[in-house]
This record gives structure tokens, sequence and C-alpha cells, in this order.
């Protein structure tokens, strides 16, 4: 149980918790003491229920347990993941009903506090971060496991320089139920690849999407699909020219490869990290390895599916929550188009008309910097 004592609670009796590190959708995570082994830890309190009214207590009770139990089960398929650029989780604990997951203490902020108090970073340093990155999900993609929410809130520095991929609590396990019913969507939009938006399937190449985000935002300060409203970020996900930041020039072959609008075509994990270590190592990015080609896919079904998504985004008003109304179910809409065209660019930058056509939604940096 939760009890009190000399120097704040303690939970489980066993986790003192102390100075309160930071909160957000899916909890509360304090710096705390684990008295049995004498360490410093870092404790993450799964967030309560509201409060409801009676005749929808029993239901949200049974809801509530079974989201406990799905969250419970991905921590622990979590802490089997053994990568030093993957947060280590130590325990998991239930008290007074409320779950506690017990983890690696990072002194350090995240990647988006660094960006936020010192401005973005240099190429050298956003190539060793997507290095660091793409090490930790090739582990867990290798355990069957998604992160499905890659971005700079979720990526810990530690004061040493080290990169930490944590908060995997909308992770989706292979062989395990997720935190999600299917029809519902979970991560955060300007980070989230369009075959997830728009509710055609995800796999690991989402989640390279998704750090192919974050080295932009590394390295201009936003990511570049930030919009003013949830429907300008889907549909500048879903259906507009992918713009990378002119800071992202030296590395614009590797943010060009991760941002392919057609998982197919995606520059693989394998493919980006050659390419970085090849820039830390001459200062130049090579071209990546050409994909096989994919057939041409038609383009209404993406359209459709925009459509569809932006409708769900309306009717939500304020709530990302409510606009994940995108997928109808694993393979989304039904309608016509498996993945999305490719919007990698089919002619150089200089040769190409600034309206892109629908198999050419890749636009360069206005100003890209050339290469060392």
């Amino acid at each position: 149980m939760v009890t009190e004592g000399e120097g704040g609670r303690v939970i489980a009796g066993r986790y003192r918790l102390g100075e309160r590190l930071g909160s957000g959708g899916m909890g509360v995570v304090w710096r705390a003491t684990d008295e049995l082994l004498g360490r410093r830890v870092a404790v993450k309190a799964l967030p309560l229920d509201e409060p409801l009214l009676p005749r929808v207590e029993l239901r949200a009770a049974a809801e509530a347990r079974q989201r406990r139990e799905r969250t419970l089960r991905e921590a622990r398929a979590v802490a089997r993941l053994s990568h030093p650029h993957i947060i280590v989780v130590h325990d998991v604990v239930e008290d007074d009903g409320r779950p506690y997951i017990v983890m690696e203490l990072i002194d350090g902020g995240s990647l988006a506090d660094r960006i936020a108090a010192h401005g973005p970073v240099d190429a050298a340093e956003a190539a060793r971060i997507g290095l660091a990155l793409l090490g930790a999900l090739r582990t867990a993609h290798a355990a069957g496991v998604l992160h499905r929410d890659v971005k700079p809130s979720n990526v810990l520095v530690a004061e040493d320089g080290r990169a930490v991929l944590t908060d995997f609590g909308v992770a989706q396990v292979e062989g395990a139920s997720t935190l999600t019913e299917t029809g519902s969507f979970v991560g955060s939009p300007e980070y989230t690849a369009p075959e997830r938006m728009s509710g055609t399937g995800t796999g690991p190449e989402s989640d390279l999407w998704s750090l192919g985000a974050l080295l932009c935002a590394a390295l201009s300060g936003e990511s570049p699909f930030r919009r003013d409203s949830l429907g300008g970020i889907v549909r500048a996900v879903v259906d507009e020219a992918v713009r990378p930041p002119a800071q992202a020039g030296p590395l614009l072959p590797v943010v060009r490869g991760l941002l392919e609008r057609d998982p197919r075509r995606r520059l693989d994990a394998a493919g980006a990290e050659r390419m970085l270590r090849a820039f830390l190592a001459t200062g130049r990015t090579p071209a990546p390895t050409p994909s096989p080609a994919a057939g041409d896919q038609p383009r209404h079904g993406r359209r459709g599916r925009l459509v569809a998504v932006l409708l769900a985004a309306a009717t939500a008003g304020a709530g990302i929550g409510t606009a994940v109304l995108l997928a109808d179910g694993p393979d989304g809409d039904g309608g016509g188009g498996g993945a999305p065209t490719s919007s990698a660019p089919g002619t150089p930058p200089s040769q190409r008309s600034p309206s892109p056509s629908p198999s050419s939604a890749f636009s360069s940096p206005s100003s890209p910097t050339p290469s060392p």
C-alpha cells in the first residue's frame, strides 16, 4: 500500500517517491528511491480514471481494469528489451488499485526540453541521436514491439549525451492485446506515419517515418507537419508535399528516405544506419540504395481516406482522442488503394514543377544546405 514517511510517500512498501519530474496523458513520473536495493529510479503512475455517473460506473470499472491489464502486460513485454538506448523497466507494481512502472532514472531532460532551451542541434548531433534511436527501434522491432509514438518528448538525453527511447505506453506488442481498441488511434499526429493516419495499417516502417519527422524537429525546432489545426496536420501528413526544413540539408537523403509515404519504398533501418554512419565519418551523406519498385497504386483510395480523416477530425472538434475515428479496422476504410503512393521525387528538385504531381509529392527544402 501507499504509506507516508519521512522524505515522501512509499509505494509497494519499497519505492519512496521524491521530486515530480513530469506528467502527461500517459501518467505522472517521479524521481524515487528503491529502498530495498538502495538505488535511484523513476516511478511512473498510470492515470486514474475520472469520476463517472453511477449508471456507467460498472462498465467504466471493467474498462479501466482492462486498460490497466493491457498496459501492464505491454510494460512487462518492454521490460524484456535490452539495449543501451532503450529505457530499462525494473518493476511493475500495483498499489491501491493504481499501476506503477519502475524504470531506470535518466539524469537529463527530454530532447524536446533541450530543443526548447537551447535551440535545434547540428547535423552531427542529429545523426548521433538518429543512430541511437535506430538501434533502439531495431531491437524493439526484432522482439515484436512497435513504439508508435517516437517524438522528441519521448527521447531522454542523459548528461553524458546518451539518447534513450522511453514511454512505450502506447506500444503495440506482437501476440498481445494492445492498449487501444480496433478503430481507434494513438500517437502524436505530427509524428505519425501516413499509413497509420489513414488506417491502412502499421509496422516497423511507421516508427521509421516518425524518426524522420523527429530528425527534422531536432534540426529545425519543429516537425515539418506542424500546422495550426488537427485537420491541417492530417492533410500535411497524408496528402501535401513533404517539405523538409532547410537545416536538414546535410542529412537530406536520410530524411527523404524516412519520410517516403509508401512504406514499401521507405528507407529501412539498416540503410538509414549506413547513411548516418557515413555522414559522421566523412561529412557527406550517400544516396540510399534503391528499393524494389512497388506497383503504382490508385490515388483515389488515399484521397477518400483523407476526406474521412478530415471529417472525423472536424467532428471531434478539439479532441485528438476522438479525431482518431480515422480507421474502420486493420485495413482502413475498405476503399480502393493499398499503401499510399510514393512521395519520392521523380526528377531532381530543380527540374520539378512547384505543384507536385500525384506520383511526386516530395518537395526539397526552400534553401537547401549543401553537404560539407
